[in-house]
């Protein structure tokens, strides 16, 4: 059997129920997929989104074809050797990717102030632009469970609020456009789980500003994933714990908060 094949049988036979099942029930759950979509599975050269083009082309050959997918990949200013790692990638797993050039690295190379966050708006902007321009109405990323429960902490103890990353947003600058993440209930440690068991090489952030900052930028997630593996240690359930605390918000036990752009307060109905 072929290498690619292999994979392609991994993800619906050993990693069926960690990560194909959840795959599914989170697509289905929150309604990511309608008729007519074209949807564009944007490739950064990681394992997240290596895996998940990988569960759209089994999505495709398994019985839902009511959609069209696209594999598209934003070169932000990779160096040549992550370019074609991503490339050869690409060719091993059988993705026929579109890569399109950008220069958002030489861009940011200065910033100071959350170089990061800048990084990760212009990306997503070009993604849009791009995949609205090739005719696709949806574009997919491959956060996964981990990096809610994450963002959930970060938000609480770095931005004293309470956010979630959302399974899906629609586009406030690009009209009809709309941001999916089928890997929401995935589990980080699942998809490490394939990569190595499928003995898989990918790139990391590939980014020059945090190679140059030696990981600065970026701390403050890596800081959540590490106590959230230091709490697992103690309570196993504990990331779903945390996954489920925003689902199971009561407003009655809230003192303040915020529906629409307007603060809401308990005195207001006390």
């Amino acid at each position: 059997m072929a290498k690619v094949e292999e994979i392609e049988k991994s993800i619906i036979t050993t990693f069926r129920k960690t990560i194909w099942r959840n795959f599914v029930k989170g697509i289905n759950e929150y309604q990511m997929i309608q008729d007519g979509d074209k949807i564009a599975v944007c490739m950064s050269g990681g394992k997240d989104s290596a895996l998940l083009a990988k569960c759209f082309q089994e999505l495709k050959k398994h019985g839902r074809q009511n959609f069209e997918v696209v594999f598209i990949c934003m070169n932000p200013g990779y160096n040549e050797a992550n370019k074609q790692k991503i490339l050869d990638n690409a060719k091993l797993l059988n993705i026929p990717i579109d890569m399109f050039e950008t220069d958002i690295f030489y861009r940011v190379e200065n910033i100071t102030d959350s170089p990061c966050y800048i990084c990760a708006r212009m990306r997503r902007g070009y993604l849009y632009e791009y995949a609205k321009k090739i005719g696709c109405n949806k574009i997919v990323l491959g956060h996964h469970f981990d990096d809610v429960i994450e963002t959930v902490l970060m938000s609480m103890l770095y931005g004293s609020q309470m956010r979630t990353m959302m399974p899906k947003i629609k586009s406030t600058n690009h009209p009809g456009m709309e941001l999916i993440r089928p890997l929401y209930l995935v589990k980080e440690a699942d998809i490490i789980n394939w990569k190595e068991k499928n003995e898989l090489e990918f790139i990391n952030c590939a980014c020059k500003i945090t190679a140059k900052q030696d990981g600065a930028f970026g701390s403050k997630r890596a800081e959540m994933k590490n106590l959230i593996n230091e709490l697992r240690k103690t309570n196993p359930n504990v990331d779903v714990n945390i996954f489920r605390s925003a689902q199971n918000v009561n407003l009655d036990t809230i003192y303040s908060y915020v529906k629409d752009g307007i603060v809401h307060n308990f005195l207001d109905e006390y």
